[in-house]
């Protein structure tokens, strides 16, 4: 393939077809980075346009433009009401202005980072539960190789296959199990 074709075309939907050798990781890994990116795109397309203004309003809180804009109003206030700037008049004397200014803005602040940690959490949580997904289904798939490995270890006399700790390795795990076990130590 060649250096410009599209994106698509350089990733392949086969877990087992080769990636271009300028790669320099699997073919496997190319396509789960190219199926993850193409996921984040989508939902970055679906998401309602109020939640790309909160998190809008969230990145630019979070930053140090927000901080020095906020220091140029608070220092510009304070100065401009405490008369050290000829030429302004006083205007919020006992800065009450001020503080209510600033109470309302933490409140609109603080919603929208909740909004924006309760998206992230939402996603987090989709996150953990493709990753117990695959981790159950790599459980299955390792027990049923090991029982597989086990009976052709055994049926050409590998001593190993004996072994009494292969026998409870075989067995599945019962994750509603686990789970209830976890529950009950906390």
């Amino acid at each position: 393939m060649s250096r410009s074709a599209p994106k698509s075309a350089r990733y392949p939907t086969s877990p087992t077809a080769d990636l271009p050798s300028e790669s320099g990781y699997s073919s496997v890994l190319g396509r789960n980075i190219h199926a993850l990116q193409e996921r984040q795109r989508i939902e970055q397309v679906r998401t309602p346009l109020q939640d790309r203004i909160a998190d809008a309003v969230t990145r630019f809180c979070g930053s140090m433009a927000f901080v020095c804009l906020h220091a140029v109003v608070v220092l510009g206030w304070i100065a401009a009401n405490r008369n050290w700037l000829p030429g302004l008049p006083v205007f919020d004397e006992s800065f009450v202005i001020l503080a209510t200014a600033a109470s309302v803005e933490a409140i609109f602040l603080s919603t929208f980072v909740l909004i924006s940690q309760n998206r992230a959490a939402a996603a987090a949580n989709a996150r953990a539960d493709l990753d117990l997904q695959i981790n159950l289904l790599s459980e299955h798939e390792i027990t049923r190789l090991l029982a597989l490995t086990a009976a052709i270890a055994e049926r050409l006399g590998v001593e190993e296959a004996e072994d009494p700790g292969l026998a409870e390795l075989k067995q599945h795990v019962a994750p509603e199990k686990v789970l209830d076990e976890l529950q009950r130590d906390r």
